[in-house]
């Protein structure tokens, strides 16, 4: 009988310890935010400054995939992150009238540019993005892609169809693969040219011997949106943490950190802050 007694003391005090483990993995899930998102706002160090912000002033944690845009929109069509921060406004809208996201809202804007070693074998410097990418696949000279389904190489895919050429198959059309800053390592081993944002360009080039030989055209605009997941469609994921991150992104503080990253290192800002403007006014 004694032993039947300590046995059910046993089973109860096991079955309490699963039930605390239980509760206590669950608000620790409730505490975190998963961020999916683009290289270029890891790269950049952007989010090194803004998450910091975020978590001291909330009751979150936030956990950060960083990824092509193109992969973080899939994750977010999987529900695999609670809120995303992206670069590639078609697939953005795709996501959105396929009723994945909630919201979705301008942050920031940067420019992409195109980048290659000083000796430009093309001869593209000061050229309009299209041309230098004429220049360039009728030199064969190297071109590195991103190759990822990213923000950038959907922007790149679409200037090569402004320039009506298709690199693909091209021995001097190099994919990478890769995210940001790794592929604009690639390049500048191979010496190659590349698009590239101009945030992670800045952030990087001490490293990378490569200049800046095409920017400023109004294909270059580079638009940034913060996403929230439909919890409906998503009942698993943390709602209320994503809309606390998607609010903090478009809020004063954080607009204004955005504003002010990379002057004092760089001279200049790597990005432009752009909550509650008109998307069809940036870049002019």
């Amino acid at each position: 009988m004694g032993k039947i007694r300590m046995t059910s003391k046993i089973l109860f005090t096991l079955v309490l310890f699963v039930i605390l483990i239980t509760t206590i993995s669950a608000k620790a899930a409730q505490k975190t935010v998963i961020l999916a998102t683009t290289t270029s706002t890891q790269d950049s160090g952007l989010l090194d400054v803004l998450i910091p912000v975020f978590e001291k002033d909330s009751a979150y944690k936030v956990k950060t995939i960083s990824v092509g845009s193109g992969q973080a929109i899939k994750m977010g069509e999987k529900g695999e992150a609670d809120v995303l921060l992206v670069h590639s406004p078609e697939a953005e809208k795709k996501f959105m009238d396929a009723g994945f996201g909630i919201t979705r809202r301008l942050v920031m804007h940067n420019d992409f540019v195109i980048v290659g070693s000083a000796n430009d074998p093309a001869k593209i410097k000061g050229l309009s993005s299209v041309e230098a990418l004429k220049k360039i696949a009728s030199s064969a000279s190297v071109f590195v892609s991103r190759g990822d389904n990213s923000g950038t190489h959907a922007k790149e895919k679409g200037l090569w169809k402004a320039a009506a050429i298709n690199p693909e198959g091209n021995k001097w059309y190099q994919s990478s693969g890769s995210g940001m800053g790794q592929s604009l390592n690639i390049a500048a081993e191979k010496k190659g040219y590349i698009l590239t944002d101009r945030g992670t360009y800045l952030a990087l080039k001490k490293n990378l011997n490569l200049v800046i030989l095409s920017e400023g055209d109004s294909k270059l605009l580079n638009i940034y949106h913060v996403i929230e997941l439909n919890q409906q469609r998503y009942p698993k994921i943390n709602a209320a943490g994503g809309k606390s991150f998607a609010d903090f992104m478009i809020s004063k503080k954080a607009q204004e950190v955005i504003k002010t990253f990379g002057i004092q290192k760089f001279g200049a800002p790597l990005f432009f802050p752009d909550a509650g403007k008109n998307v069809n006014a940036l870049g002019k």
